[in-house]
């Protein structure tokens, strides 16, 4: 069962001004919350001051309760019925002892009602929020509009983006990841610093193919494991041309690796493919990745680690399967359209339709009869996010880059797994790509969360994050 995003809901009100508007407040935004699909955790409306926090005992009061529940807590909410206490705010975050992302929400006044009585002045504390956070060196988020109504479109697309950024930044911090086989040696590409991204809370474990190998042959045929996954193998997609014994290969080699990710509590893989799988194993490894995405357990090709943390940052910003494709040619003569490929290992969740298949590319070269069970079809069409991760061993960081656009249905006849993409100025990310040397590679998913992977990644994790669409 997928994580409900859990946030704790710091209420602000100062008493200079009306506190009914911090009580009704507080029950309009945790109903609104419930109705966006998040749990929440907040101070009862008989704690403190009526549920809010303006005291240094309230700030402690609800300090405590967040501490309590921190195991649970995916980001904090700070909303602004009225001016608010922002030393209260501050130190109750302080109290707390958390580390997780914060959103400033401030309640708009209502010009006819600007009496002592109902003013608000939310407008103002906020600022005053804000400034005392980046005094207590507490990053935060900030809605779209300085003051929004808690019911309106505009704040819960800020709810959803802020949702998004918590949960990739709880999904990516203290991850475990798995390194599958050595690099291909022409893919200098995907070359990749651990020890950047170790400093960066993610930890990378290795295991050699022939590991893999030695235990999936020494399992039996019989074993019940195989025998569920080579049934789950075959329920998954059309796999009519597919001969018995590649697909009995393919569910040892499953029941081996999801054994090894089991035992060391990895999220994801990044898997070496040709030729090795293909010439000493006798299948490609493509269906049992794109099982492994599509149960969002993402799984990279040609051990391309940081193009897997893209894909994680995806898996967990849309809560659906990702997958990794090659930015691989151009669409005619428009330059805002591009084809994205890959041969494949994409989830079927992705496809308008799919089948598996021999890997015609490797088939040249090791034999058709080696290199059965890529996943191949058409990319649905529809609005999708990209995102890429790279360590620079120069400058000892984690940078990034996230985009948003479209896959279309223009005709396109081809092999594998493709689909055109429309974005924005396409030259112009070209141009970005190139030139900062990012990778051929590119994580994708189904929905438009860039801003919020752009928050999340940057904001809370700290890397240089370049968003295309702004």
């Amino acid at each position: 069962m997928a994580h409900k995003t859990r946030l704790g809901v710091l209420v602000g009100t100062r008493g200079f001004f009306p506190t009914h508007l911090a009580q009704e407040g507080r029950k309009t935004i945790l109903r609104i919350l419930k109705e966006e699909g998040f749990n929440t955790v907040c101070l009862g409306a008989r704690d403190a001051t009526g549920g809010a926090v303006e005291t240094l005992a309230d700030a402690r009061a609800c300090g405590a309760l967040f501490k309590k529940n921190a195991e649970k807590i995916d980001g904090v909410l700070v909303t602004l019925p009225n001016f608010g206490d922002e030393k209260a705010v501050a130190n109750t975050l302080k109290f707390s002892g958390l580390d997780v992302p914060v959103l400033v929400h401030a309640w708009p006044d209502d010009a006819k009602k600007m009496t002592v009585e109902n003013r608000r002045d939310a407008f103002c504390g906020k600022i005053s929020v804000c400034n005392n956070l980046d005094q207590y060196d507490i990053p935060f988020s900030l809605t779209d509009l300085h003051t929004v109504r808690a019911d309106s479109k505009s704040f819960r697309a800020d709810l959803a983006r802020f949702g998004a950024a918590c949960r990739v930044v709880r999904g990516l911090s203290g991850v475990r990841l798995g390194a599958v086989g050595a690099r291909t040696a022409p893919f200098n590409t995907v070359r990749f610093s651990e020890k950047i991204l170790e400093a960066n809370g993610i930890s990378v474990e290795t295991i050699d193919l022939s590991e893999i190998f030695g235990r999936a042959w020494a399992l039996k045929k019989s074993d019940p494991a195989v025998r569920r996954k080579l049934a789950a193998v075959k329920a998954y997609t059309d796999c009519s041309a597919i001969p018995e014994a590649a697909l009995d290969r393919m569910a040892r080699f499953a029941v081996v690796l999801g054994r090894w990710m089991k035992d060391l509590d990895l999220a994801g893989t990044a898997i070496q493919c040709w030729t090795a799988i293909e010439e000493f194993y006798g299948v490609v490894p493509c269906a049992v990745m794109s099982m492994m995405s599509d149960a969002l357990l993402p799984s990279a090709c040609e051990v391309d680690v940081t193009g897997l943390v893209g894909m994680l940052a995806l898996r967990y910003a849309t809560e659906s399967p990702a997958a990794i494709v090659d930015w691989n040619n151009n669409y005619g003569d428009d330059p805002d359209k591009c084809v994205l490929f890959h041969c494949s290992n994409l989830p079927k969740s992705l496809f308008a339709e799919h089948r598996m298949a021999v890997q015609e590319i490797i088939a040249g070269s090791v034999g058709a009869e080696n290199t059965c069970g890529c996943i191949v079809g058409r990319l649905k069409k529809g609005p999708f996010t990209y995102c890429r991760v790279a360590t620079d061993d120069v400058e000892g960081e984690v940078r990034a880059y996230v985009g948003e656009g479209r896959l279309t249905d223009d005709t396109l006849t081809t092999f594998g797994a493709c689909g055109v993409a429309e974005i924005p100025d396409l030259q112009a990310l070209l141009q970005y790509i190139c030139a900062l040397g990012f990778e051929h590679h590119v994580a994708i998913a189904l929905g438009q969360v860039a801003r919020g992977v752009e928050d999340a990644l940057d904001t809370y994790l700290g890397w240089d994050v370049y968003n295309h669409g702004d």
